[in-house]
């Protein structure tokens, strides 16, 4: 006997996964949680048994209700599941697969489009953060539905889609207390290992939609241009990250790190595509094959703070910051502070989702057998 669940399996940005209405899914949150395990095939290295990529950035959950904050429209809790692990994390944010939160609100009747783009508040429920997401919806013979067709194109995704914005209101202190949790633009840290050498590097530690801890890549003997399967393969520069990443943890007020997936390790280097600055990020033990949205928005962030270690790397022209990843660029538009232009007081940027697969998951009764 098995358990049948509606979802709507869609790509948001760079990222992929099933999308559900709370409604749903179990009340109670440790039932939730087993259920969306078994969803995904987690813990297995190729979730065989499960809907899950074998990877990070394909073992991600969105969660879907109307909201009762006012003003918003749609609430939103994201989920990261680890293909080997058991944990089920809703305490970051994920930029990618909140790209896909209103077409699938659409999809399922959350939200009637009023016009041939239809602009939809959503507070992503894991941090309290707001953003207002823009759509197509043109009118068709049955009415106006959601468009997936488009020119837009982003790095990391083949083809063109519809383009998606979304338009951050307040990012700062995502997870962390503030902006910059230790306090300070740059910090001076020295790691001690059992395992490893100590060594001592500059660090910004910056939250901005999602916690970070930047670094040149120089510094640890790399030129922050190596591909992803070369970072990947390299242990020694995965330990030295791990053992900095646990210590920042603790500076930036987040205790024992060591099984979260934030902060994420994001080491920089000069742009030599064009762009504004070289990143490669890690979430957080697997080198990513582009970047993150809200680890962009930090980036960018960062990119225009005076004294940070992107000061020396960074090349900007006004408020649009490129970031370079392995894939291509992400790019960026702060809206600044005309009086203080380190203060961001917003990030916009464009994401393009679409709907693969509609139908139901199936999860074994035994975990889960509500009365229907």
């Amino acid at each position: 006997m098995q358990t049948s669940i509606p979802s709507l399996f869609m790509r948001g940005g760079t990222s992929r996964g099933p999308f559900f209405l709370a409604s749903d899914l179990p009340a109670d949150t440790a039932t939730r949680d087993r259920v969306l395990l078994a969803v995904m095939g987690s813990p297995d290295p190729r979730q065989i048994d499960g809907m899950g990529g074998a990877h990070p950035l394909t073992s991600k959950v969105g969660i879907v209700s109307p909201s009762n904050t006012p003003g918003v429209a749609l609430d939103f809790l994201f989920v990261q599941l680890q293909p080997a692990l058991s944990t089920v994390d809703t305490t970051p944010n994920c930029g990618n697969m909140l790209a896909a939160v209103v077409p699938f609100a659409i999809e399922r009747g959350l939200i009637t489009p009023q016009s041939d783009s239809t602009t939809v508040r959503v507070l992503t429920v894991n941090t309290q953060m707001q953003c207002d997401i823009t759509v197509q919806t043109p009118l068709g013979p049955n009415g106006r539905s959601i468009s997936y067709e488009g020119t837009a194109r982003i790095d990391g995704v083949p083809g063109s889609a519809a383009p998606i914005t979304i338009n951050f209101l307040d990012t700062a202190g995502s997870v962390c207390s503030g902006l910059l949790p230790t306090g300070q633009i740059r910090d001076r840290v020295t790691v001690s290992s059992p395992d490893l050498e100590t060594f001592s590097l500059d660090v910004t530690c910056i939250d901005n939609g999602m916690p970070l801890v930047l670094l040149r890549a120089g510094d640890l003997g790399c030129s922050g241009y190596e591909s992803v399967a070369e970072l990947n393969a390299d242990s020694a520069l995965k330990a030295r990250l791990e053992a900095l990443r646990i210590h920042c943890g603790h500076l930036m007020g987040l205790e024992d790190v060591s099984t979260k997936n934030y902060p994420k390790m994001t080491l920089i280097a000069e742009p030599r595509a064009g762009g504004s600055i070289c990143t490669r990020s890690f979430i957080p033990h697997v080198c990513h094959d582009a970047i993150g949205v809200l680890a962009a928005v930090t980036v960018a962030t960062a990119c225009v703070l005076q004294g940070s270690v992107c000061e020396g790397l960074v090349q900007l022209t006004g408020s649009n910051v490129s970031v370079e990843h392995p894939t291509g660029e992400f790019s960026v538009e702060l809206g600044l502070d005309p009086d203080n232009p380190q203060n961001v007081l917003r990030a916009a940027l464009l994401r393009t989702a679409r709907l693969i697969m509609r139908g139901e998951v199936m999860v074994p009764a035994a975990l889960w057998s509500p009365s229907r």
